[in-house]
């Protein structure tokens, strides 16, 4: 994606199902859980770079010890940052004590973060300043270790202001107002309750504090307390958690909007955002990872065993297709084999804008995760000429014209590279400019000047910013007779509220585009009848049921955007002629059977807090408001 978008975070769990001993004794390390969290992360480090944080927990730790630890960063480099942390404590307890480092009771007992169940979280902060502070896991801790909660997700609540007065109603007071927070607080307020219940009702059975202890961490009903906690959620969410007394859960939104995936053997139970994370950290086959059933969560009991139980009714699956286009690692081979399809099903309507001329024509992609649908891209390309061939000898064309047809092949180079990270210390916007345009380099002298058309597939086009002050810059100076810009996702309209920091209406080009065309086609005084009708529902049930901005976007077709965004993202002194390409919804569906969730595109939100937020972010735009819509 050249428009570089933040997106969904990433988590990782893992529970240890046998002694710290046994992997001492078959793995020849007591660092077994540890180093597995760490390769966990970095294979997941796609979905965050702004931050990361591990908690562990000690099952059975004895009173007077730590049994939670938890460590955060902010630093480039914030994977490495805190297992180095981890590997130094380690290694000075190995010089500092030789003969009791062996010993696996006494290093779990002053190493720690060594424990029995780890919970990984790799940020991408989708608001708020980038601090520690905002860092997960979150943790509540209390000196009974069943109250004690950490918790880390990939979610955006639509709803965190209302669930904000919800645990104020309840006699809290909540220290924030950030949906973290409150779905850390709402989870730890029915865990609190569960615990006291429990224990009256032991207490009147007569059974001593400590024995209500270990009968509260034995029998407490963590999913009672999901699906209490979660009852007024909506959002996209996948969250993890740990309890004090080391009973683990991960549970996913009804609609399955965000990812979440698990593997159990004898050993271990672990979860993740991606399966490719699960199979190279424990080598195991694809068939053996299993998805996180929507509106259910996967409860790991203090004693390793694990079922997965409904918290909330499932809901029509729209699992969100940006997972596939862009987001996800794409050697998970049925996301690399819907990447190539994505390309492949652009091929007509690539063909039909270079009009059939491959001789003169030459295919690219940008940025390198737009690979996988370049080559599927290319594939089709190849497709059509073998069935042109066909056709031609069927017709008996000449010999010359044959040898011609028969050697014929689509041309591709690799002409965008992205150097280094640039940065600029000019405040004069005309040269700042003109550093961003050369952020881009290009391979020069492979271009026919004035004859050739270059096709530049990208995962997609957000902003079109990168693509008006960079890209098509850069390649106009190979003089082009004609530059195709070719987006593998549809024309994104419409904000996100389950994980993308997309919010604000005015920063997608598609939107920008529409607008133009009002203008053009003097329909301006629809802006205000939709703006009206936003006002008019506001606070209702229909505000929520109804995507008002939807009316604006029907007023025009996708060509007639495609072709506005081209105007827009061609700057004056571009002397090639510009075309840009949108997959449709209808390939999309085909390419992605089984993540549906289209609203970025279609408007057709999962919940009804979609709504509400298009519908805001509309009001936003309409007052000039700088701020989020939810």
């Amino acid at each position: 994606m050249s428009d570089a978008i933040k997106h969904e975070c990433g988590i990782a769990l893992i529970r240890l199902r046998k002694p710290t001993q046994y992997y001492v004794d078959k793995y020849g390390t007591a660092m077994y859980g540890i180093n597995k969290l760490y390769l966990l992360m970095e294979k997941q480090h796609n979905r965050g770079q702004d931050g990361a944080g591990v908690a562990s927990i000690k099952i059975d730790a004895e009173p007077g010890t730590e049994y939670i630890s938890r460590y955060r960063s902010v630093k480039t480099q914030a994977i490495p940052a805190i297992f180095g942390k981890v590997s130094r404590a380690y290694t000075k307890l190995k010089k500092q004590f030789p003969d009791q480092v062996n010993d696996t009771k006494w290093l779990k007992k002053n190493l720690s973060f060594l424990g029995d169940v780890y919970l990984g979280h790799l940020r991408y902060g989708t608001h708020g300043l980038n601090s520690i502070d905002n860092c997960h896991p979150m943790v509540r801790e209390n000196n009974w270790r069943s109250r004690s909660l950490a918790v880390a997700g990939n979610f955006n609540m639509t709803n965190a202001d209302e669930l904000f007065n919800v645990l104020v109603d309840i006699g809290q007071h909540p220290r924030q107002t950030t949906d973290t927070i409150t779905v850390l607080e709402k989870i730890g307020h029915f865990l609190d309750e569960e615990n006291q219940s429990l224990f009256e009702s032991y207490k009147q059975q007569q059974y001593t504090n400590t024995e209500i202890t270990h009968l509260i961490e034995d029998n407490l009903n963590l999913q009672r307390v999901l699906r209490r906690a979660c009852k007024d959620f909506d959002g996209g969410y996948a969250m993890a958690g740990l309890t004090g007394y080391g009973a683990a859960f991960v549970v996913r939104d009804p609609a399955g909007i965000r990812p979440a995936y698990y593997y159990i053997d004898e050993e271990v139970v672990v979860i993740a955002s991606e399966k490719p994370a699960i199979k190279t950290a424990f080598g195991i086959e694809y068939s053996q990872i299993q998805e996180v059933t929507p509106g259910h969560a996967l409860i790991i009991n203090k004693n390793g065993g694990s079922r997965e139980l409904e918290i909330l009714p499932e809901a029509e699956k729209k699992s969100c297709s940006f997972e596939r286009i862009y987001f996800s690692r794409g050697n998970d081979p049925e996301i690399y084999q819907e990447r190539k399809r994505m390309g492949e099903l652009l091929v007509p309507q690539v063909l039909e804008s270079i009009d059939y001329d491959l001789k003169n024509t030459v295919f690219s992609y940008i940025p390198n995760t737009a690979e996988t649908a370049w080559l599927g891209m290319m594939q089709g390309i190849e497709d059509y000429l073998r069935k042109y061939r066909k056709e031609a000898i069927l017709k008996g064309v000449s010999p010359e014209e044959l040898d011609e047809i028969l050697v014929a092949k689509p041309r591709a180079e690799k002409l965008v590279i992205k150097d280094a990270k640039m940065r600029t210390f000019i405040t004069d916007n005309d040269n700042r400019d003109d550093l961003v345009a050369h952020v881009y380099d290009t391979t020069y002298e492979v271009i026919n000047k004035g004859v050739d058309t270059i096709v530049m597939i990208d995962d997609s086009i957000v902003r079109g910013t990168t693509l008006e002050k960079s890209i098509i810059r850069m390649l106009d100076r190979l003089e082009p007779k004609k530059i195709v810009v070719v987006s593998c996702a549809p024309q994104i309209r419409y904000p996100d509220c389950y994980g993308i920091d997309m919010s604000k209406l005015k920063e997608f080009v598609a939107f920008r585009a529409m607008l133009h065309l009002l203008e053009e086609n003097d329909l301006d005084e629809k802006l205000e009848e939709v703006y009206d009708k936003c006002r008019m529902y506001e606070g209702t049930e229909t505000f929520k049921h109804s995507n008002f901005v939807k009316e604006l976007f029907d007023l025009f077709t996708p060509e007639q955007i495609s072709a506005k965004v081209a105007q827009i993202v061609r700057a004056p002194e571009i002397n090639a002629e510009v075309e840009v390409i949108f997959q449709t919804i209808e390939n999309l569906h085909e390419a992605c059977p089984n993540h549906t969730g289209d609203w970025y595109f279609t408007g057709n939100y999962p919940t009804l807090g979609g709504n509400k937020v298009v519908n805001r972010a509309f009001m936003n735009f309409m007052e000039k408001k700088e701020v989020r819509a939810y």
